[in-house]
């Protein structure tokens, strides 16, 4: 279950939106040839990714903005950009171009240091936009908790796309980070848990001051938690799969 696309317009072009999708696939695309040779991807990992215990030690800070840029795999790129052009463009165009792309380098930032503190001993590399992106949901849980997103449903050959309020879709996506989290150990590699949902609570704590800004309570009555505009309008088709009858 993921979602595909939301209800909720931007008003204007997301410029920084798309230059961080370039960028990122710009630079996956560059490091493809690399994935193959052990001895060239781990000297690029211990020098680009992020290893808590080189920033548990002092050294390699600055691996807390080039880990935002790299990933280990189609699957990894694509769900991470899917959920970046979902949920990005309305954050930039509520906090402007400047102010969101230093609000994303933010939660990504603020993502790194709560992995490492999930497991500051740790040495295996860490990459990956997922924490700036999670921090990009929790802004957005919090303006828009109301606006309706489309997700994907696939259960083995049954397919159906569901409207469902953002802050039900978000929400379910932060339990399982934090299932994930309470069972996972940062020692074995994985999935980085608690990066996701560090980054989910920078973002949502980044994104108060906006919040209050638009009157806080008032701006939810006053919205009822669905976006500050007409909602885009979609035509849901029946699926063409055929139905298997049964005897």
């Amino acid at each position: 279950m993921f979602p595909i696309r939301d209800h909720n317009p931007s008003g204007r072009t997301p410029y920084v939106v798309y230059l961080l999708l370039a960028a990122n696939i710009a630079i996956f695309l560059a490091t493809l040839g690399i994935m193959d040779d052990p001895r060239l991807i781990g000297r690029f990992f211990y020098d680009y990714a992020i290893i808590p215990a080189r920033i548990s030690d002092g050294d390699g800070w600055l691996t807390l903005v080039t880990s935002t840029f790299l990933h280990g795999g189609w699957m990894h790129l694509g769900g991470n950009m899917l959920f970046l052009w979902i949920f990005g463009d309305n954050l930039e165009d509520e906090m402007g171009h400047l102010g969101f792309a230093l609000f994303y380098l933010a939660a990504g930032i603020g993502a790194g240091l709560i992995h490492v503190l999930s497991g500051p001993g740790s040495m295996v590399p860490t990459i990956g936009a997922s924490g700036a992106i999670a921090g990009v949901m929790g802004g957005y849980l919090l303006l828009f908790p109301r606006a309706r997103v489309d997700i994907l449903l696939i259960l083995i050959v049954y397919f159906r796309i569901f409207t469902i309020p953002a802050f039900v879709m978000l929400g379910a996506w932060l339990g399982f980070q934090f299932l994930g989290g309470f069972s996972s150990d940062p020692d074995t590699g994985g999935v980085a848990y608690w990066a996701h949902t560090g980054g989910f609570a920078v973002g949502l704590v980044l994104t108060l001051p906006l919040w209050l800004k638009r009157g806080g309570r008032g701006f939810w009555q006053r919205t009822e938690g669905h976006p500050p505009h007409p909602e885009q309008k979609y035509r849901l088709s029946p699926s063409r799969i055929p139905k298997i009858p049964r005897k």
